[in-house]
């Protein structure tokens, strides 16, 4: 079966890039590849390459049937705007796939979206329904944590030497963005997943006292793990420069973790890139390198 044009949502986005760089990788013609964000100028890059680049705006109904037309397939990257407005933006993107006649939507979930209690889980797990309730054939890709969300934080956690969060002993499956984009791209290039339920994380899952110790061996530093209450890991992020909301936010997702929503040990990652994840060790020697 032929693929027709591939959109992938969000590809101003880190995620997004990624995955437009993994699908080129896999052999996809360039001009088969819609790429769309909010503001097209930062994908320009992407239209000299032979990609074609609309601007798809989640709140511009109208704007988003012109993105989408001629796609056959189309990645649903979550929105990164306030939490309350991502499910209303997800739903447009996905009744907008649906009048486009897509033959699959896959969405970037998180795990366990179905039973999570985070505030980022609910919205997640709103939008599943929405998908399954449109009967729009999909895929979900329930991605867990990013490496980068703790390899990008190392130069204040070995300044202050402490690793801070709320995650009590609970383990984290996570995994480096560019396996899970790596991930979307075979979803998206090949047959047999509609349907799907992807539960996405690295092979080596790790407590927070385990990450605080991988970044002392990896740094040769001692760094240790600082345990809070939910409500004051918010102050502190708050403290830092954080948006409270965004803070409250990231608190919760650590109190989900310490309740296992952010562990899996599926296999699912290392059976769809066909190799094992970035480990944790690799991801650390890499960001000291750079």
């Amino acid at each position: 079966m032929t693929i027709m044009p591939i959109v992938v949502t969000g590809a101003t986005g880190q995620l997004g890039r990624l995955t437009v760089e993994a699908l080129l990788r896999r052999g996809t013609p360039a001009a088969d590849i819609i790429a769309t964000g909010r503001d097209t100028a930062g994908i320009k890059d992407l239209a000299d390459r032979g990609i074609t680049v609309r601007r798809a705006d989640f709140a511009d109904t109208d704007g988003l049937a012109g993105a989408f037309a001629g796609a056959d397939r189309l990645l649903l990257i979550s929105a990164s705007v306030p939490v309350g407005e991502r499910v209303a933006n997800h739903r447009r993107v996905i009744d907008a796939a649906a009048s486009a006649g897509v033959s699959l939507v896959a969405y970037t979930s998180t795990t366990h979206a179905d039973t999570a209690t985070t505030v980022i889980g609910a919205t997640h797990g709103e939008t599943e329904a929405y998908l399954r309730d449109r009967g729009i054939p999909s895929v979900l890709l329930r991605n867990g944590w990013y490496l980068e969300n703790y390899t990008g934080q190392l130069p204040q956690i070995l300044q202050n030497g402490v690793v801070v969060g709320a995650a009590g002993d609970g383990r984290i499956s996570a995994a480096s963005r560019a396996d899970y984009a790596e991930a979307a791209a075979v979803v998206l290039t090949t047959e047999g997943h509609t349907g799907a339920v992807y539960e996405l994380g690295g092979d080596e899952s790790f407590t927070l006292t385990e990450l605080a110790a991988a970044i002392s061996a990896a740094a040769g530093k001692q760094v240790t793990y600082a345990d809070l209450p939910v409500a004051g890991l918010a102050e502190v992020l708050a403290a830092a420069g954080l948006p409270a909301e965004l803070a409250e936010v990231l608190a919760d997702a650590d109190r989900g973790m310490n309740r296992g929503e952010m562990y899996t040990g599926s296999g699912d990652l290392r059976r769809l890139i066909g190799r094992p994840p970035v480990t944790l060790a690799e991801a650390l020697a890499a960001a000291l390198r750079h």
